[in-house]
C-alpha cells in the first residue's frame, strides 16, 4: 500500500497517515492503548517511552479514582492558576513539585549519593542567577537585624582530598524569613553569593543565622496545603550548590538541629546527615576571621563525587530497580528505554 499523507494548511507540514490507528469508537477500555499507539510515531525512543508511561499512569489514575468532570476541571484550573502566578522570581510549578515530593525524588534518582558523599536536598524556587561573586571571607548579608554567623567549610572528594576551584552558590533568607526576591523594593541581591574553594578546598563567608519560614502560601499551592491540613513551614537552613567540571553537581542545604519543623519540612528536604548544630566563635577564630567573639559558627565538610562515580552508581541502581519491576530495558545515555531486540 502506498503511503498517504495529510497536510496541515496552517503550517504546510505533512504527516504520513497510512499507518495511523483508526481513532474510532474509543472507550474506557481502549483509549489508553490507542493513545499510546498514536504517540509511538515519535522517532525519539526516550520520548516515546516517557509518553507511554505518562499516559498509562494518568489514565489509570482517572479510572482508579473514577475522576469526575468537576474534579478534572478543578485540576485544570489549578494548573492555570499556577501558571498565572509565576514570574521571573517566583515559580509556582517548582513549589508544586516540591510539596508533592517529586523534586526530592527526581534529585535522588539522578544524583544518588555514594558512601561518604554529601546528600542532596531540594533546590527550591528562590535560586537566582544574579548573585555576586565574592572572595572568601566576604559578607553576603545586608540585614542589620540578623544574628551574625561565620561559616567555615571545606569541599573534598570521596578519598578525603581537597577540591580547589569548586564554584559554590550560597543563599538563605533574611531574618524575617523572606528571600531577597520576595521584597518588592529589591534593588540588588542580598543574603546570597557565589564563591570558589581555595587551593585547600576551603571556603568561608559571613551571613546570618538562618530562621524558619513559610513557603509562599498565598497562591494555589498554599491553598492546596490548606485543604490537605498541611503547614507551609520550612526549618531554618542555608542552601548550597556546588559545580566543577568533571564532578557531579550537588544541590544541598544544611538544616539547624532542634528547629520546630526539622521533622515536618513542607518540601521534604531534611536528611539526618544534613542537620547541623551551630557553635560559637571563640576569641582566636574571631581574630582570625574578623568577626565578633560569640557570633554563631557553622562548620561543615562537603564531599563531592565525580560525574563518572555518580553515573556508574545511577546506572547500577536503575538496572536493579527495572529488574525488580520485570521490565526489559536498556540504558541509552544513562536513561532507560524499552529493549526491543
Amino acid at each position: 500500500m502506498a503511503e498517504t499523507t495529510t497536510t496541515n494548511t496552517a503550517t504546510g507540514n505533512t504527516r504520513p497517515t497510512a499507518n495511523l490507528p483508526p481513532l474510532l469508537d474509543l472507550t474506557i477500555d481502549n483509549i489508553t492503548p490507542n493513545t499510546i499507539r498514536i504517540n509511538s510515531q515519535a522517532s525519539d525512543a526516550r520520548l516515546k517511552y516517557l509518553m507511554a508511561r505518562l499516559v498509562t499512569h494518568l489514565h489509570d489514575f482517572a479510572r482508579e479514582t473514577r475522576l469526575s468532570s468537576d474534579e478534572w476541571m478543578a485540576a485544570l484550573q489549578f494548573l492555570i492558576s499556577c501558571g498565572k502566578i509565576c514570574s521571573d522570581v517566583r515559580n509556582e510549578f517548582i513549589l508544586l513539585s516540591d510539596v508533592l515530593g517529586l523534586s526530592l525524588l527526581v534529585d535522588n534518582i539522578n544524583h544518588p549519593t555514594p558512601p561518604g558523599g554529601t546528600e542532596g536536598s531540594v533546590l527550591g524556587p528562590f535560586h537566582t542567577h544574579d548573585a555576586p561573586v565574592l572572595p572568601n571571607g566576604s559578607s553576603m548579608t545586608s540585614d542589620p537585624e540578623g544574628e551574625p554567623m561565620l561559616a567555615l567549610c571545606t569541599v573534598k572528594d570521596l578519598k578525603g582530598d581537597a577540591l580547589p576551584g569548586v564554584t559554590i552558590d550560597i543563599w538563605e533568607t533574611d531574618s524575617s524569613g523572606h528571600y531577597d526576591v520576595q521584597h518588592a523594593d529589591r534593588d540588588a541581591p542580598s543574603e546570597r553569593c557565589v564563591m570558589k574553594s581555595d587551593d585547600e578546598g576551603r571556603f568561608w563567608f559571613k551571613g546570618i543565622k538562618p530562621v524558619s519560614y513559610p513557603i509562599p502560601h498565598d497562591g494555589p499551592v498554599g491553598k492546596l496545603l490548606e485543604r490537605l491540613n498541611r503547614h507551609p513551614w520550612r526549618p531554618a537552613h542555608v542552601h548550597f550548590k556546588f559545580e566543577k567540571e568533571g564532578w557531579d553537581p550537588l544541590v544541598t542545604a544544611l538544616y539547624l538541629k532542634g528547629d520546630p519543623y526539622e521533622s515536618s519540612d513542607a518540601v521534604f528536604g531534611v536528611k539526618k546527615s544534613l542537620v547541623v548544630e551551630l557553635g560559637k566563635v571563640d576569641r582566636a577564630t574571631a581574630e582570625a576571621y574578623g568577626v565578633k567573639e560569640g557570633s554563631w559558627l557553622l562548620k561543615h565538610d562537603f564531599v563531592l563525587s565525580t560525574q563518572k562515580e555518580t553515573e556508574e552508581l545511577r546506572d547500577r541502581l536503575a538496572v536493579e530497580e527495572l529488574e525488580k519491576l520485570g521490565l526489559r530495558m536498556k540504558l541509552v545515555d544513562h536513561l532507560p528505554v524499552p529493549e526491543l531486540d
